[in-house]
């Protein structure tokens, strides 16, 4: 049996190509994520770790607990504990530490680094053991500045050049006096690093006086922990923790590992559809050989081999397979992970330097996936050829499903549809996260359903086109009749195609939906015209909002400044803004009272006020953040929404109370509106800051939507490789159809259809399969789109559904140009069949 096994995979190569190739794009994929993650995380791990060999213990300030009406602040590492630090047994230095962001510009005026990876921080002394200078010298007050050799090089700066920077907010414009190497992980990503002297570096992020972290370098003999232990015994417990370099180490590599799996796990998403597709062709594959191969199967029982045997002569087939499109899969998976590393080059992305990892984990993944998936796939249509008594085996080649089997299969169908719809329609009628569960259940029961009952809609659907095909006369009548003559395989073909158009019509539903709701939003919520905020979301100097208070076209603005504070026990944010003009700046529903701030009066949202008791009149003591207490009045209730939310109080009120204020974002009203010019205006008066974005309604929303964008896009990628696979199933499918009815073709040959007429039968019967997949796979999605959007509806006011009937569209006539080009080949074969040879063939 095994040497027949082999025989027949020998002789049937060319059938079996499009398998392999189908699997080999899933696995390629499979094997090329895990290549390309894990050399990416590799090489940002040692990058790391490099710039931990100056550090053998960390000294931190420890984050204070929240405690009845008292703010938990960080403590502050002072003068006095580094100097403690460098004196205990063991140490031979202690460096003070000072980071922040700080945002570089180009020599266009552009930010270098993407902002959250633009940082900055300070030159210990005359030199510094972190950061080894390649030329120039030390920096001197707030006019000098070092730049790591990375950014100095992309950015085309040298020794001597004055640069244009912010650290939060107002624009500086130091001298470069030096260029320095460095390893930091930030870097290596493509961000940028600036080092002011220390004095000016705590002045600049507003920690005079204190450090960020102190490292502690140990004398040679002296061991990280032993080190520790000392520092353990002389510094505070109850201010400060201690960390060795290693465990520092460890943990940024375990950081790194959790940041690359969000992009292993979408990549691999991608893969895992592509072989969930590629499954279908599998089974249509190896359900048409054993088709073919009835009687030669009847007769193996017929002389004695058994049911099991068959079964494993077909798994044997299945398993050489596997091995051949899992190894081809593997090499080009680490062809595609070497080059998804070069593409982030040429992308501008910058990746430290480091081997390719192929690990054995990889190799063992792709082997196993390829092995598994075929051998799972031809599992199903072996079994059921093993089931058909020799003597009926040999009586018909094609062996017909039972009555019994077509009402189990339709029942289970039915059933699972039914179970999926019911489990969606009551995931809408949750909040939030809690129906997320049972919308993705819902959906995967559907979509079973939907795939068992495929064969079962197949004749409805495909004979509802039968007014169309009639116009291509005989072609089209023979091309419909082809295609429900064995719906099973149709179903098989065309879920392919179906599961790729679900998935991306259900998520441009929901895009276009949020856009829409979310420009609703912008635009009902906000009168104001511009809204200014720093590029990597940190908070802005309050300079900013007094800036832009003094040009002249400005006729209203207020900052939103976020403090934390203790009502009732608990941590609640305030939002304090300009009492007086708040009003004009904003357009929110007020519930109850009215919307007024100023004094002890606050407006609350709708959900803070549920959440607290609250209503107009209600009144509450508030704990601020140096721990004095006030009672506050609520004046109105009002419905806030993803952009503005929580308790608004004036700032008069709140920044007495506060040591470090700054503002998330300034809402700025001008005398003309929304403009260009008035826009160019506002970035002028802020010192054209890279770091610094200037943005009106329409950008708010556009910014807010860009990660459903993001998302679009890699689902369109998706798409294109669904397509792809699918496209090699219509193909295999059309082909294998071909050879079998060699004997139909050449009658019809000999009857009068001409070679134009045999092609177009074959490119019908390919356009009405792949139309058929379009429609349900858009049908499912606009019913996902929309279940999804009830589910957000719940959280968001503004959501409405809106059908991308354009877009639909473009999937529709996708769908029919994958049948076109899929029945290019097939067709040519069935029209260039001799047509006696044919008639002879069995």
């Amino acid at each position: 049996m095994f040497r027949t096994a082999l025989r027949n995979v020998f002789a049937h190569k060319a059938r079996l190509l499009m398998t392999v190739l189908a699997v080999m794009l899933g696995v390629a994929f499979v094997s090329g994520t895990l290549v390309f993650t894990n050399t990416i995380s590799q090489a940002y791990q040692k990058s790391s770790a490099k710039g931990f060999d100056q550090v053998d213990v960390a000294v931190e300030a420890e984050l204070q607990e929240d405690k009845g009406d008292t703010v938990g602040k960080r403590a502050e590492l002072t003068q006095a504990l580094l100097d403690e630090s460098a004196k205990v047994p063991g140490a031979a230095s202690a460096i003070g530490v000072v980071n922040g962001f700080t945002a570089i510009a180009d020599k266009d005026g552009k930010l270098i680094g993407g902002g959250f990876q633009s940082q900055g921080g300070n030159y210990w002394g005359a030199e510094d053991p972190r950061y080894p200078l390649v030329s120039g010298h030390a920096p001197s007050g707030e006019g000098e500045v070092l730049i790591d050799s990375q950014t100095a090089k992309r950015a085309g700066y040298e020794v001597g050049d004055t640069v244009r920077l912010s650290v939060d907010g107002p624009v500086l414009d130091p001298k470069i006096t030096g260029i320095f190497s460095t390893d930091d992980g930030n870097v290596a990503a493509g961000g940028s690093l600036a080092l002011f002297d220390t004095a000016a570096a705590q002045q600049l992020f507003g920690k005079p006086g204190t450090y960020d972290q102190i490292d502690v370098k140990a004398k040679a003999g002296v061991s990280q922990s032993a080190l520790k232990a000392e520092l353990d015994k002389a510094l505070p417990k109850d201010t400060v923790e201690t960390t060795t370099g290693q465990e520092l180490a460890d943990s940024q590599a375990e950081a790194i590992s959790a940041s690359m799996s969000g992009l292993k796990q979408g990549l691999l998403v991608f893969a895992g559809i592509a072989l969930f597709v590629g499954t279908f062709i599998i089974a249509n594959t190896f359900t048409m050989l054993v088709a073919q191969r009835t009687k030669e199967l009847a007769l193996l029982r017929a002389v004695g081999a058994s049911r099991r045997q068959v079964t494993r002569s077909v798994l044997i087939e299945a398993f050489v397979v596997g091995v051949v499109a899992a190894v081809t899969g593997l090499a080009a998976g680490v062809g595609i992970g070497a080059g998804l590393r070069s593409l982030m080059g040429t992308l501008g992305a910058t990746v430290p330097d480091g081997p390719l990892v192929i690990t054995p984990g990889t190799v063992l993944a792709a082997l196993a996936v390829g092995v598994l998936v075929t051998m799972l796939a031809a599992w199903l249509p072996g079994r059921r050829a093993a089931k058909i008594p020799p003597v009926a085996a040999m009586s018909s080649v094609h062996a017909q499903a039972t009555t019994k089997s077509l009402v189990l299969r339709n029942t289970l169908g039915a059933l699972f549809s039914a179970a999926g719809v019911a489990v969606v329609l009551a995931a809408t009628t949750m909040s939030g996260s809690d129906g997320q569960a049972p919308m993705g259940l819902g959906a995967v029961l559907l979509i079973i359903g939907v795939f068992v009952l495929t064969p079962l809609l197949s004749r409805p659907l495909i004979a509802a086109a039968a007014p169309v095909l009639r116009v291509f006369g005989v072609s089209g009548k023979l091309a419909r009749q082809n295609s429900v003559r064995n719906p099973r395989r149709t179903a098989a073909t065309a879920s392919a195609l179906m599961i790729g158009l679900t998935l991306i019509t259900g998520m441009t539903v929901m895009a276009g939906s949020l856009q829409k709701s979310i420009d609703k939003m912008a635009s009902s919520a906000i009168r104001a015209d511009y809204v200014v905020s720093m590029a990597n979301g940190n908070q802005l100097s309050p300079d900013v909002a007094r800036k832009l208070g003094r040009i002249d076209d400005v006729t209203a603005t207020s900052p939103l400044r976020n403090a934390p504070s203790r009502i009732g026990g608990e941590t609640e944010y305030l939002t304090g803004v300009t009492g007086s003009t708040i009003g004009e700046l904003t357009d929110l529903k007020v519930d109850s009272g009215s919307f007024k701030v100023g004094g002890t009066q606050v407006v609350v949202d709708d959900r803070t006020a549920e959440s607290h008791g609250w209503k107009a009149g209600s009144s509450f003591t508030v704990a601020y953040e140096d721990g004095k207490k006030q009672k506050l009045t609520v004046a109105g209730v009002y419905e806030g929404n993803e952009m503005i939310q929580g308790i608004m109080l004036d700032l008069a009120t709140l920044s007495p109370h506060q040591t470090d204020p700054a503002d998330m974002q300034v809402m700025v009203k001008t005398s003309d509106g929304a403009s260009g010019a008035t826009k160019d205006k506002l970035e002028k008066a802020l010192g054209s800051n890279p770091a610094i974005k200037v943005q009106d309604k329409k950008d708010l929303s556009n910014d807010i939507a860009q990660m459903f964008t993001l998302m679009l896009n890699m689902l369109y990628g998706l798409l294109a490789m669904a397509v792809l696979v699918a496209v090699l199933g219509v193909i295999n499918t059309l082909a294998m159809s071909v050879f079998e009815r060699s004997q139909e073709i050449g009658m019809l040959r000999a009857i009068g259809l001409d070679r134009r007429g045999v092609k177009r039968m074959v490119r019908l019967e390919s356009l009405v399969i792949c139309l058929f997949g379009g429609v349900l796979g858009i049908g499912l999605g606009v019913f996902f789109g929309w279940a999804a959007g009830e589910l957000l509806g719940s959280t968001l006011a503004t959501y409405e559904l809106v059908l991308p009937w354009a877009r639909m569209a473009i999937f529709l006539l996708l769908a029919a140009t994958v049948g076109v080009l899929a029945a290019l080949w097939p067709a040519r074969r069935a029209g260039r069949l001799n047509m006696l040879a044919a008639i002879k063939s069995e």
